[in-house]
């Protein structure tokens, strides 16, 4: 029986390129290859396209300690000298060879709906979220509407244009000020791993922080930080979604960000998460709730801010392709629900060939 080609996507032009790759090394290591031929394709900073060769090199290279040992900018330096001294071109492959795809792609021109629209295009069935639930979940303060109107309580926030605030500053100061109260997050609204985000205490804070975010995307959310433990839920599932036991991240520091992520290794995780069995068992309804409202298939973690002093349960956000890294919640809350990584990669696989409910054929 010949094995299914699955064309594993990793890299990518965002911020997150590094992860992408630890990402995918975990992926590529817990893909049964007596089932799957794995073609890994990697995406260049610059936004070229090579398969097997470097692309393999590259998955074996262990760029989580690299980065460790070293630092973010060598490990991104790295990565670039193996695309630039392969001597391989970039490629132009023909589709029509691979039976599904495995896109990695954290962030922009990856996780945003892009690279889903291209693979529809060409007829390529692929794992986690559509063309809609992707571009709609990349944007934080859209996002935030659609999980209101489902219901959810969402914390108070205003979106700033950049292209206003570099136009009036001040004004937009001031707006957030007028109808927020601090402390605030301000967050570019379409990136992911916390890259980008300040917390801000005080009003002198403010200015550097929008700034700081405006310079990095297009729109900007500020939005009162909430009180309450941070929990995240797995969901899987295309028209029956399943959701995973809560999961409880402790931060290293003020919050959950990039540095605490993948280079102190500061935080604290806990499975189940640390709050009532009746907190939780809303907290996991919440996230279907989210799941469905945002039209999200295949996965997709959801996150919230929940209060067990008063039972609240704050929407945060959806990210549609969550970290496979070893250090990430996404595959630890499915193995806590049953589903170790490698059966996970293939319910996925398995999930992204059932064909969409209400589409033509």
């Amino acid at each position: 029986m010949p094995h299914t080609t699955v064309a594993l996507l990793f890299g990518g032009r965002s911020a997150e390129h590094e992860i992408s790759v630890i990402s995918a090394r975990a992926v590529a290591a817990h893909i049964d290859r007596q089932r799957y031929r794995v073609l890994p394709i990697y995406v260049a900073r610059d936004g070229d396209w090579y398969a097997g060769g470097v692309a393999e090199e590259i998955l074996r290279l262990d760029l989580s300690s690299l980065i460790r040992s070293s630092s973010l900018e060598s490990a991104s330096a790295t990565l670039r000298r193996m695309a630039e001294s392969s001597g391989q071109a970039p490629f132009n492959f023909d589709f029509r060879h691979i039976d599904v795809a495995f896109p990695v792609l954290h962030g922009s021109y990856g996780e945003d709906g892009r690279v889903q629209g291209l693979l529809e295009t060409l007829q390529v069935p692929f794992t986690g979220c559509g063309v809609l639930a992707s571009a709609l979940t990349m944007d934080k303060a859209l996002t935030k509407l659609a999980a209101r109107d489902a219901g959810l309580t969402v914390a108070p926030s205003v979106t700033v244009l950049s292209r206003e605030y570099h136009a009036d500053p001040a004004a937009a100061h001031r707006r957030a000020q007028e109808t927020l109260t601090f402390p605030m997050f301000v967050k570019p609204v379409s990136l992911g791993s916390s890259v980008g985000i300040t917390k801000v205490h005080i009003e002198d804070e403010l200015p550097e922080a929008l700034a700081h975010a405006c310079s990095l995307d297009t729109k900007v959310l500020v939005e009162e930080a909430v009180k309450g433990r941070e929990v995240e839920v797995a969901v899987i599932g295309n028209g029956e979604p399943e959701a995973s036991p809560c999961g409880e991240i402790e931060p290293g520091g003020e919050f959950y960000d990039y540095e605490d992520k993948y280079i102190h290794d500061t935080a604290r995780l806990f499975i189940p998460a640390r709050i009532p069995a009746p907190l939780q068992e809303e907290v996991r309804q919440a996230a279907i709730t989210a799941y469905r409202a945002l039209g999200c298939r295949g996965m997709a973690r959801v996150d919230f801010f929940v209060d067990e002093g008063n039972k609240s349960i704050v929407f945060n956000e959806v990210n549609t392709i969550p970290g496979f890294t070893p250090v990430s919640m996404y595959p630890r809350l499915m193995e806590a629900a049953g589903t170790p990584f490698t059966l996970l990669t293939d319910r996925l696989i398995r999930l992204a060939l059932e064909p969409e409910e209400g589409a033509s054929a």
